[in-house]
């Protein structure tokens, strides 16, 4: 049986699901590179955005350069 590839790796956490900012996280899409903010609170709530560089272009890190536990 052939193991299932991931398509999303979370590479940043920070925060509490308890406090007012919740936890705040980044994925990166290992099929395009693109980064992505996710944001989530006890409450329910919960966002998600790709992130921007400084040009206002999309942020991609190169998905050969991330290392999988």
């Amino acid at each position: 049986m052939s193991k299932k590839l991931k398509r999303f790796v979370m590479v940043h956490q920070e925060g509490s699901q308890f406090s007012v900012e919740g936890v705040r996280m980044i994925f990166v899409d290992l099929a395009t590179g693109v980064n992505y903010l996710a944001l989530a609170n006890g409450n329910g709530g919960s966002a998600i955005t790709p992130l921007l560089d400084s040009e206002g272009r999309v942020l991609v890190t190169d998905p050969n350069c991330i290392l999988e536990d």
